[in-house]
């Protein structure tokens, strides 16, 4: 014998309920609000409710965070679809791969970061111990200012021939 769960899709969370299954405080979810993150309707009692919907926003935007994209960035991905409306599996797909270049650009930069952040990065300090080796005579400040090898797209920068 198999229990069937049956799920009431228009079934309305308090904030309470929403924070305590999502894993965030209820100060957040109001925050996640005033962004237009996710939306509430309000009772007769002026009590917030929200749709089942906000769950799986909220598991998206914890995720999201958690990997470094930003509430404006979300706000931008999530404003295709309509403010509480189900994503489906397909729509995640799209949303996922609108910030796959992204997450790849950091991947690599945190990578190179690991991997050379006991060399120089170019920064122009003129480090005479390191610099003379990986940026001789400052070719790279004719490139501008700033970390130049740390932010290089590849490593044709390195190349001093």
């Amino acid at each position: 014998m198999t229990l069937e769960r049956k799920i009431d899709i228009n079934r309305m969370l308090t904030v309470g309920e929403v924070a305590k299954r999502s894993g965030v405080a209820v100060s957040t979810l109001h925050f996640y609000e005033s962004k237009g993150l996710i939306k509430s309707i309000r009772t007769n009692g002026n009590q917030r409710r929200y749709p089942l919907a906000v769950l799986r926003y909220i598991g998206i935007i914890k995720v999201a965070q958690k990997v470094g994209i930003s509430l404006e960035e979300i706000k931008k991905a999530l404003s295709v679809y309509p403010i509480g409306s189900k994503l489906t599996a397909e729509q995640w797909a799209e949303l996922s791969t609108c910030w796959r270049k992204d997450l790849d650009e950091r991947i690599q930069k945190l990578t190179r970061l690991r991997d050379e952040m006991d060399w120089c990065i170019g920064c122009g300090c003129l480090s005479l111990e390191q610099c003379r080796l990986r940026n001789p005579e400052d070719i790279l400040a004719e490139q501008g200012s700033g970390p130049r090898i740390l932010e290089r797209e590849d490593d044709s920068i390195l190349d001093f021939n």
